[in-house]
């Protein structure tokens, strides 16, 4: 359980990261909001990964490359499943897009995410 919780505190921590830098690149550095938005989601995506080997998962000592690559292609599912989620909310159901990005990101982090991280990418 423990576990389970450092996951979700190292996922909010990352998120916060992924918001500030998102704001500070378009309102300090002058950015486009799109490529503030990728630098900022990278930057989230990298805090969660450090957090996750060096914290969460305890798993400093195995090989980084390795599970630098597996934490890539769950990213890239986690975004297939965000994106996908909210089309299907949004669109489909009509939930108010703010909430389902609230929903849909709560659900695959609790799941897809915390699941693959502890049993794939650091295992």
């Amino acid at each position: 359980m423990l576990t389970f919780l450092k996951a979700q505190a190292a996922s909010l921590i990352a998120s916060l990261i992924d918001f500030l830098v998102t704001v500070l690149a378009v309102e300090v550095l002058g950015m486009v909001y799109v490529a503030a938005t990728v630098t900022g989601n990278i930057s989230g995506g990298v805090s969660n990964f450090l957090l996750g080997r060096q914290w969460v998962f305890d798993a400093a000592d195995k090989q980084a490359k390795k599970q630098a690559f597996r934490y890539l292609l769950v990213w890239c599912g986690n975004l297939a499943l965000n994106a996908g989620g909210m089309y299907l909310l949004a669109d489909y159901w009509h939930v108010n897009y703010a909430l389902s990005k609230v929903l849909v990101s709560v659900l695959v982090g609790i799941s897809y995410n915390y699941l693959l991280q502890k049993t794939y990418v650091f295992s």
